[in-house]
């Protein structure tokens, strides 16, 4: 028995020709709890996806030459200064220059003259590139406004009953007059300028976004998460915020690269017309309104902002779209 009870506990010793093919495993209740599979990351997944396009890489860089020459250049190059550094009065023998005439008068080669002059004298690429640089803050300034206001009251216009009964009926009214015609008027009544056009883009320009927002709102708000998030009284931004937006990303971002350049074809259009922005305020539309009646005679001062303005919004809208394209999940699969 005695024998029996020594063998009994006896440790058990592998065999010699199998060892290193097993071992022993401790069981540890956290190391139970660890996924396997690899972790996701949106945002990385929507860069990886984006970037696999190499026509994105293109677009980028242009667009970050013209927003840097457009920020730089004004700055080394003041529109309305002259060569010497001097205020550009308007000297007659200057005006309308072709770039070869203005090497012939002034007997100096200068990059900021290479687009000749235009009907002031003034050198009409420093005034290119001032006009982009305005452009784009005008664009960029009415966006981010719309798209904020939009947002929020979009998300919370689909949640609301109260707050829905109310927009829908201001909706079937305001969005039934013409934005064309609506910024023309406020124009008219409160007088050309920068804030002004500002004000008369972003006044009723956030509605149709907040419509379109709150559509999307309302085919998700039913989900069982959503509706277990106000049983256990959750506050409606809080809902907003946390519930909704994030799975609105890619179609906000949708939005977004449309705005960009359709506020910038605003401010063309508007400004050809003679509605929009001063001479003052040099844009790309002021500039290529002050060159229209040269079109054909003048055509170094028409031209170049007619190119650089749809440039820019093409660019815009193709980066938004492969964005917001990137910015759906389901094309992260592969």
């Amino acid at each position: 028995m005695a024998n029996a009870a020594k063998v009994e506990n006896a440790p058990i010793v592998m065999n010699d020709g199998l060892d290193g093919l097993f071992e022993f495993v401790d069981h540890s209740s956290y190391e139970s709890e660890k996924i396997t599979a690899p972790r996701y990351s949106y945002w990385k997944s929507v860069g990886r996806v984006f970037f696999r396009k190499k026509s994105n890489w293109f677009f980028i860089i242009l667009f970050l030459l013209l927003v840097l020459m457009s920020i730089i250049w004004p700055i080394i190059h003041q529109y309305g200064i002259d060569a010497a550094g001097n205020p550009n009065l308007g000297v007659t023998s200057l005006y309308n220059k072709t770039p070869w005439e203005y090497f012939e008068i002034t007997g100096q080669f200068d990059l900021q003259w290479i687009f000749g002059t235009n009907q002031s004298g003034n050198s009409n690429f420093n005034a290119l590139w001032s006009g982009t640089r305005t452009s784009l803050s005008l664009a960029l300034i009415c966006t981010v406004i719309n798209m904020t206001i939009g947002i929020v009251l979009g998300a919370v216009w689909g949640l609301s009953k109260t707050f829905d009964a109310i927009m829908t009926q201001v909706y079937n009214i305001v969005g039934n007059v013409p934005f064309i015609l609506l910024i023309s008027v406020l124009m008219y009544i409160l007088g050309t300028g920068f804030w002004s056009f500002v004000f008369a883009l972003c006044i009723t320009g956030w509605l149709g976004i907040a419509y379109f927002i709150r559509t999307q709102v309302i085919i998700i708000r039913d989900r069982e998460y959503n509706l277990a998030s106000r049983c256990l009284g959750t506050g409606i931004l809080t809902i907003v915020f946390k519930n909704i937006l994030p799975f609105l990303i890619s179609i906000i971002v949708t939005i977004v690269a449309a705005e960009l350049p359709s506020y910038i074809g605003y401010e063309v259009f508007l400004s050809y017309v003679g509605i929009g922005l001063t001479a003052n305020d040099v844009s790309i539309g002021s500039i290529i309104n002050t060159a229209q009646s040269g079109i054909w005679t003048y055509p170094w001062a028409f031209w170049p902002a007619v190119v650089v303005s749809g440039i820019v919004s093409i660019v815009l809208y193709v980066l938004g779209q492969n964005i917001g394209d990137a910015s759906d999940p389901r094309t992260h699969m592969a």
